[in-house]
């Protein structure tokens, strides 16, 4: 049996555990079963997922004597929308859902978001399991209750702050990501070592990074493990995001913006919305006098995308609250930047 390592994420009455291994989807059962109020779940997954994954979770489930029922979304970041919310409630209450039903999030973020905001808005709330299956899931949206949609106002703009009972973070799974998907995953790893750990980052850049990209069994589950700490100590102090938590956001404020201007199409993924993000918000810190400076990325029209970020969630009477960095392993909250250091950093990335 492969290694699994498990974190607590710790809030009191409503504290889970997050399991990181190989060989969890198989296992799901035993784990799953003593949670349950009534053995009974419903999955929700998506058009990719359910032919690589959806059976062996059933087998699972059944063997722990786990009645279920399954519906199958269509994969992409548009899934994340009013109108899938709207037709995911309505199979869970023509399937006679009651609260002591258990949802399961078979997928990515997209399916694990819309799936915990289903979860706190069915019948005022009903359990929910994550089981993520692609990196960026296992490291970040998988943990900490973050649920929502997208609206044509932005990203994350309509949610709840909503606990699962249980992740299960199996990393097997990862081998059938493309490769693209896993270096967007693996954004929101390197964030982890950017904001408060020092000693992350150097482990990453010292060649566990192209370990964990490689999908190195050993160096994978370290890194999925040290991010969702990370994540779980953050959201242990700030679970809703009212200062400390926001930390977790770096990048995210430009990364956002830059989702936006392509319309959350295939053109950018969300990792790499955050990756470039980043490398703006170190930019922007160089320029403020926080850092040395470092290479800059790339955009769009700095006007339009500061636009954007007027409609991020984050947005406190009018001003853009930033992540920046005083060093590697050091970041802070910035709601004070003026708009010519934003532009002028926006458009020498640019035109680059």
């Amino acid at each position: 049996m492969s290694t699994t390592e498990t974190v607590r994420l710790d809030l009191g009455e409503r504290s889970y555990d997050i399991h990181v291994g190989a060989g969890l989807l198989g296992r799901a059962g035993g784990l799953i079963a003593p949670l349950l109020r009534r053995r009974r779940v419903f999955i929700v997954t998506d058009a990719n997922v359910a032919p690589l994954y959806l059976s062996a979770l059933q087998e699972s489930l059944t063997a722990a004597g786990i009645e279920q029922a399954a519906h199958v979304l269509p994969a992409g970041e548009n899934t994340k929308s009013f109108s899938y919310l709207e037709q995911l409630l309505d199979v869970l209450l023509e399937a006679r859902g009651e609260r002591s039903t258990t949802l399961i999030a078979l997928g990515g973020g997209v399916i694990g978001d819309l799936v915990g905001f289903a979860a706190a808005t069915l019948l005022r709330g009903v359990d929910f399991i994550q089981m993520p299956t692609t990196l960026l899931a296992q490291v970040d949206s998988s943990v900490g209750g973050k649920t929502g949609i997208n609206t044509r106002h932005g990203k994350n703009l309509v949610g709840a702050f909503y606990q699962p009972r249980l992740v299960l973070a199996d990393t097997a799974t990862l081998s059938t990501l493309p490769r693209r998907e896993v270096l967007a995953g693996y954004a929101e790893i390197a964030k982890s070592g950017l904001i408060d750990d020092a000693a992350f980052w150097s482990w990453l850049e010292d060649g566990a990074g192209a370990a964990v990209v490689a999908l190195d069994d050993a160096a994978l589950r370290q890194a999925v493990v040290a991010s969702c700490r990370a994540t779980a100590r953050v959201v242990g102090a700030d679970e809703r995001e009212s200062g400390y938590r926001a930390l977790l956001n770096l990048g995210h404020t430009f990364g956002h913006a830059l989702e936006s201007e392509t319309h959350y199409g295939p053109e950018l993924l969300h990792g790499e919305g955050v990756a470039v993000g980043m490398v703006l918000a170190f930019d922007l810190s160089a320029r403020l006098g926080r850092i040395r400076d470092i290479p800059g990325g790339s955009g769009w029209d700095a006007a339009r995308l500061i636009d954007h970020m007027g409609g991020d969630k984050k947005v406190e009477g009018g001003t853009i609250t930033f992540v920046l960095a005083h060093g590697i392993g050091r970041s802070s909250l910035c709601r004070e930047v003026q708009a010519e250091a934003l532009t002028a950093v926006l458009t020498e990335s640019i035109t680059g």
